[in-house]
């Protein structure tokens, strides 16, 4: 039974019987948000994924990071190479298309297996942190990796929407943004640019159910990856 209602059944068990009314309620686990790399804004990150509904695991491989008392809102704290436990919760069926990969740590050696093997399965959202040249290094390094186009096209980096954020909490604020937006349909416009119901749902095909009222005056809300390549990606963070 996928949804919570009624069930009757006969006194004898009989599944099409009558006299006995049952009603079963059903509840979905909720999704993961796994965060690789334990920086300080993987515990920003952690505070706003759990207000958000979604079980934080923050994952690095250096024990020295990966502490639960650097990581207090975090469900999980695990040491170990993020592609090793990446593989491991994917073979468990413990990662779906709701799950949420957000890899923060700066480094290749750490970003590209996780990324190559995330990138090849349809997680929810795959997200890397980091500049535009890492951006672009990242990039080549996973063509190098045999990442076919299509995949490549689905990672968000740099990460997160163009919020003018600085510290690590507004950081937060504006990656989960970009992951409501891509869960729902959202444009990550502000509404005032925009017509139709104001909580639509996405439309065919995942599009947006909300459409322009007029030209859009600037690109504040486009996503930093969408920016040109000259801008620079302003924070600490970065």
């Amino acid at each position: 039974m996928r949804r919570s209602g009624m069930l009757h059944y006969g006194y004898q068990g009989q599944r099409r019987g009558s006299g006995l009314s049952l009603f079963v309620a059903t509840h979905a686990a909720p999704p993961r948000m796994i965060d690789f790399g334990a920086i300080d804004f993987a515990a920003a990150a952690a505070r706003i994924g759990a207000f958000l509904g979604y079980r934080l695991t923050v994952c690095d491989a250096r024990p020295v990071f990966a502490t639960a008392q650097r990581l207090p809102e975090a469900d999980e704290v695990v040491v170990l190479w993020p592609h090793r436990y990446l593989r491991a919760e994917l073979d468990a069926g413990r990662v779906d298309g709701r799950s949420a990969v957000c890899v923060l740590t700066h480094d290749p050696k750490f970003d590209v297996p996780v990324l190559a093997l995330a990138l090849r399965h349809p997680l929810a959202y795959v997200g890397a942190m980091g500049s535009r040249r890492t951006h672009d290094e990242r990039r080549k390094r996973l063509r190098e990796a045999s990442v076919d186009p299509a995949p490549l096209a689905r990672l968000a980096s740099p990460i997160e929407l163009d919020l003018g954020g600085r510290t690590p909490e507004e950081i937060a604020v504006s990656v989960a943004a970009q992951i409501v937006a891509g869960r729902w349909g959202g444009t990550g416009r502000p509404l005032a640019e925009l017509a139709g119901p104001i909580h639509g749902r996405a439309g065919p095909g995942g599009q947006p159910a909300n459409v322009p009222a007029t030209p859009m005056q600037s690109n504040w809300s486009a996503p930093l990856a969408q920016r040109h390549a000259d801008c620079p990606i302003s924070g600490p963070s970065k």
